[in-house]
């Protein structure tokens, strides 16, 4: 785990009864920041966190694993030994001809649904899972001729009312409608009956829940250090620090891996005003130039910029999207 900041790491958990003293981790040679270690106990299903004592004060939290592929159920937070590997992918066809088919050039028709409200099951009002969904989804979707369905952010978020746009666990599907595989069945499904899938996707901003990303390590790792481009006063959440190379990769690579293990066909940026301009929502006094004394977030673009390269360069037939949310 990435904590430049700590004075210790430990793994907690089910496979030790949640005692830090037993699996310890041990900070890399090289700089870097990385703490590791091996635990033979851990298995699939098992609950676990970080808990990182920080050389700012001894300040010490207790933090979920952010490249966790799997959550407890909100309100509970830790993350959860889980696999994604086995999935047996039936859309062969349509990643093969997706190129043509989801090209800029090629009519969209977009249907956007929020998975927890679209349909539930009649008799106690509980979420449909990924798999029951899968169904009825696809067969809406082809009876009123759309093309592609853009799903609201299932990655793993807190607070229910947020629809999911306060993400914790940006590697999860999360664990509200199943597990990993079971969204694998879903995206398979829409693919087989000739359907993309877009994610909507938040690299803007994330909450400040204690077990989340927030002062990480005790000191501001993954958010920029001035509150002045670090927090969102709107929404109350915290702003990536996109001139730090590590965050870069951390939301990069988050990209590529939907892209990638879930087959997505598109990924839709959320809130990308917020990201481009320093004085967004911001009274006079409130922001900070940029260095040549602008409005432009030059990190954010520069990052917006990488992002679109490596993710065009190494997917075929993928679209990125941007949300305008100024107009």
């Amino acid at each position: 785990v990435w904590a430049p900041s700590a004075k210790a790491v430990s793994v907690i958990g089910d496979f030790n009864f949640w005692n830090d003293k037993q699996h310890q981790l041990n900070v890399r040679w090289d700089g870097s920041g990385i703490w590791e270690g091996f635990i033979p106990d851990a298995l699939e299903g098992m609950r676990y966190k970080y808990k990182i004592k920080s050389h700012h004060n001894d300040v010490v939290t207790e933090k979920a694993d952010p490249y966790a592929y799997s959550y407890e159920h909100p309100p509970n937070t830790a993350s959860v030994i889980a696999t994604i590997d086995g999935y047996k992918w039936k859309d062969k066809a349509w990643m093969g001809y997706r190129k043509d088919k989801n090209g800029l050039d090629k009519p969209y028709s977009v249907y956007e649904v929020h998975l927890g409200s679209w349909m539930r099951n009649g008799e106690d009002n509980s979420f449909l899972t990924y798999r029951q969904l899968a169904d009825k989804l696809v067969a809406y979707v082809k009876e009123m001729n759309f093309t592609h369905v853009e799903f609201m952010p299932i990655m793993e978020y807190p607070f229910d009312p947020s629809w999911g746009y306060q993400l914790i666990g940006y590697f999860a599907p999360t664990s509200r409608f199943g597990s990993a595989q079971d969204f694998m069945f879903l995206c398979d499904s829409l693919h087989q009956n000739d359907i993309g899938v877009i994610l909507d996707w938040v690299p803007s901003h994330f909450p400040s829940d204690d077990h989340g990303l927030g002062y990480f390590d005790g000191s501001h790792l993954y958010e920029h250090p001035d509150p002045r481009r670090g927090y969102h006063k709107d929404w109350k959440s915290l702003i990536f620090n996109y001139g730090r190379n590590e965050v870069r990769s951390f939301l990069i690579s988050n990209a590529f891996y939907w892209l990638d293990k879930y087959h997505v066909d598109g990924l839709r940026v959320d809130a990308v005003a917020s990201m481009l301009y320093l004085d967004y929502s911001r009274e006079d006094g409130e922001w900070e130039p940029n260095e040549f004394g602008g409005r432009e977030n030059l990190e954010a673009i520069s990052f917006l910029k990488e992002f679109n390269k490596e993710v065009y360069e190494n997917f075929d037939g993928i679209q990125t999207i941007a949300e305008e949310s100024t107009a």
